[in-house]
């Protein structure tokens, strides 16, 4: 018998010969599929389905009133997602032929060998098992914004870059070993370290600490505690954060930065889950979840020696790196929405009607500070909106301002072979700047840095220019 059950593919058999389907109901169960129905009669089948989710039918061809063949096709039109295997008498090539068309997924002959039939159920469930997997892979990777979990309602995209790492964050929750996230200044890592949290069904709290710049001695006291008289003006005991994250999470922000000797103690607790307080001699273990961030590149900094390679490895069970936002501008019409609506709140002002142009500023613009910034900048613009549709003056004067302080743009350039004409250069840029600014003449002027009516009056030229030659 096998060891292996699969109540969730209930399975039909329809046959009007009572010891057959005892016989064919006997072979499954044996098999390890628990959930059977057996059936004589084709219209009582049609009644049942009504109100059960049959995954596969074994269906006998040649029963009185409605016969195999009329419930088969009746089947593959009115239920496609139910497979259908024929199990008949008739051992006409043709007739399995004709099965076959209709869309039975097999066709066996009586009597049925039980390894048969066993292995014929067995392979359809398989495929329907990996149909199922696929499907729910797809929906993850590719979901619509109604269908996430919950835990990232925090995060507004349109799920199109974001998509697999939601489903990578659903898939490493429930682990306990260490989760290390990456990316730029401002791209979001504490949302999804919240994510992580709420998705591992953890009963601890949450803790979270930006460990930036800590010396040894003070990343001790805020990690494991104290006991009265540790050190000089320690006045009582106090639970470190990861007392506090028991069975929880606890957020290490900006672990690049944490010093050679703190890396040390980290390590060992990640190691051992074993801690002592400053102070005391009481040897602790901690069950919190490590999650850590960083926006260095932690390569690097192993091979400058600036980072422990031991625990780099440690943090690396499983990684999750956040896109910047200049890679995933379809985020934008989400990011800009929440932000009006929660600016506004904030604010205690109506939520303000945003210019046609604004979009294209925003996607012309490589945002350093990423999601960050961009709340910046529409918390700042909604401050100074008096009333009416909002001004892009604040976006352009807050680019302005980080255009100036950026690094100056690399002087080399990719070109092909042969090399384009000024003229043919000419015409790629301007080109290149309306698609930035989604066809906005004032704003492709900007880019280029012309005026409005240049733009204008280059764009009547190629009008009468295709005229002519049409």
């Amino acid at each position: 018998m096998s060891d292996r059950l699969y109540p969730d593919f209930p399975i039909a058999i329809v046959d009007d010969e009572e010891y057959v389907l005892a016989s064919v109901e006997n072979i499954l169960k044996s098999e390890g599929f628990g959930n059977v129905v057996a059936v004589r009669d084709a219209k009582d089948f049609l009644v049942l389905a009504e109100d059960l989710s049959i995954e596969a039918v074994l269906l006998d061809l040649m029963m009185p009133g409605t016969d195999g063949r009329e419930l088969l096709a009746r089947l593959r039109q009115e239920r496609p997602q139910t497979s259908v295997i024929v199990i008949t008498g008739n051992k006409d090539i043709d007739k399995a032929v004709e099965c076959m068309k209709l869309g039975a997924a097999d066709y066996l002959t009586k009597p049925v060998e039980a390894a048969r039939l066993a292995s014929s159920v067995r392979r359809l469930i398989q495929m329907k098992e990996l149909e199922r997997e696929n499907l729910e892979i797809r929906e993850k990777l590719l979901f619509p914004g109604r269908r996430r979990h919950p835990a990232f309602d925090t995060i507004a995209t349109a799920g199109k870059s974001m998509g697999p790492l939601f489903a990578y964050t659903e898939a490493i929750a429930p682990s306990s070993h260490p989760v290390l996230i990456s990316g730029e200044t401002g791209v979001g890592k504490e949302l999804f370290a919240r994510a992580v949290h709420d998705l591992s069904g953890r009963e601890g709290a949450f803790v979270a600490v930006n460990v930036a710049g800590l010396d040894d001695g003070f990343f001790s006291d805020l990690l494991f505690g104290h006991r009265a008289g540790a050190y000089t003006g320690s006045q009582g005991s106090l639970d470190g954060l990861i007392e506090r994250a028991k069975n929880g999470s606890l957020f290490l922000d900006e672990i690049g930065d944490l010093s050679s000797g703190s890396q040390v103690k980290l390590l060992r607790v990640i190691e051992s889950g074993e801690y002592y307080p400053l102070g005391s001699d009481l040897l602790k273990r901690s069950k919190a979840r490590i999650i850590v961030a960083t926006n260095r590149n932690l390569e690097k900094a192993i091979e400058t020696g600036e980072f422990r390679r031991d625990l780099y490895y440690r943090l690396h069970s499983h990684r999750l790196h956040i896109p910047p936002l200049r890679n995933r501008k379809e985020d934008l019409p989400f990011l800009v929405e929440r932000f009006f609506e929660q600016s506004a709140a904030e604010l205690s002002k109506k939520i303000p009607s945003p210019p046609p142009e604004l979009f294209g500023l925003l996607r012309s613009y490589d945002f350093p500070g990423n999601v960050r910034e961009l709340r910046a900048m529409i918390f700042e613009a909604i401050t100074r909106h008096e009333g009416g549709v909002l001004s892009l003056s604040c976006f352009k004067e807050l680019m302005g301002e980080r255009r100036q302080g950026a690094a100056p743009p690399s002087t080399t350039a990719a070109f092909p072979s042969p090399l384009p004409s000024l003229k043919e250069l000419s015409e790629l840029l301007f080109d290149e700047a309306l698609r930035r600014a989604e066809g906005s003449q004032s704003l492709a002027a900007q880019l280029l840095g012309i005026s409005p009516q240049a733009v204008s009056k280059r764009l009547k030229a190629r009008k009468t220019k295709a005229d002519n030659q049409g």
